[in-house]
């Protein structure tokens, strides 16, 4: 597995990766940030866009963070962008 860090805008429009910022990967979301409602929406929109189980995607860290790393089997963080970029 490897570790993917990721920048977290919640209360959007819509769910979208918007790009990269210092470091991580940045991604809008519908969902607010309140009881695990915008983990959920990240999740989800990872497991779609990426094709892998939500079960397999797991939190390390920043689950109260706008920051967060995630362990998400078979990416690296250069891979995942170029699939949720559409530059696959």
């Amino acid at each position: 597995m490897s570790r993917v860090k990721f920048r977290i805008i919640p209360n959007a429009r819509k769910t979208e990766y918007v790009g990269e910022y210092a470091g991580a990967l940045k991604i809008k979301l519908c969902s607010p940030p309140i009881e695990g409602k915008a983990n959920s929406e990240l999740v989800k929109f990872l497991s779609k866009r990426l094709g892998v189980s939500k079960a397999a995607i797991e939190f390390v860290s920043g689950e109260t963070s706008k920051d967060k790393t995630l362990e998400i089997p078979n990416f690296d963080a250069k891979k995942a962008a170029q699939i949720l970029s559409g530059d696959e």
